[in-house]
């Protein structure tokens, strides 16, 4: 997950004429951290590629490879760990899946989980990517109002 991710944020910074240097200033980074999310040592704080989607009208299931097109609706809500929480266990619940099941399909502890499902953490990219990609959910989903 981490090369196609990062590969597609080094695509859409370019595409866009920006140095990392550039990007970097805009999200308070060095370009090092740039480039190690571009390179596959680290990867974007969800926060940050939020803010990436919203200021360049990016979607995020785009950037993050869930789909070959980047199809931009509108911008992202801002980031609430509660309701993303909340999204988390209604999906998981639909699925029919316990904390555990799912944790181990991330590779985190269950209590790391239950903490993201109860707003006390903000889940991170690669987790909720991993959640996305497994379930075939849409990680604009999680950021978007309820209806």
């Amino acid at each position: 997950m981490i090369d196609m991710l990062e590969n597609r944020l080094k695509v859409c910074r370019e595409e866009l004429e920006m140095t990392q240097t550039e990007l970097g200033y805009i999200f308070g980074v060095t370009k090092q951290t740039v480039s190690n999310w571009e390179n596959g040592n680290d990867i974007i704080p969800l926060k940050k590629l939020v803010k990436f989607c919203n200021l360049y009208n990016y979607s995020i299931d785009y950037i993050t490879c869930l789909k070959e097109k980047n199809i931009f609706h509108a911008q992202l809500e801002k980031i609430n760990k509660k309701e993303i929480g909340h999204k988390l266990k209604e999906q998981r619940k639909k699925r029919g899946l316990s904390q555990q099941e799912v944790a181990d399909e991330c590779s985190i502890s269950q209590t790391t989980y239950s903490n993201y499902e109860l707003g006390i953490n903000l889940i991170t990219t690669s987790t909720l990517f991993t959640i996305c990609k497994n379930h075939k959910i849409s990680m604009e989903y999680f950021f978007t109002k309820k209806d």
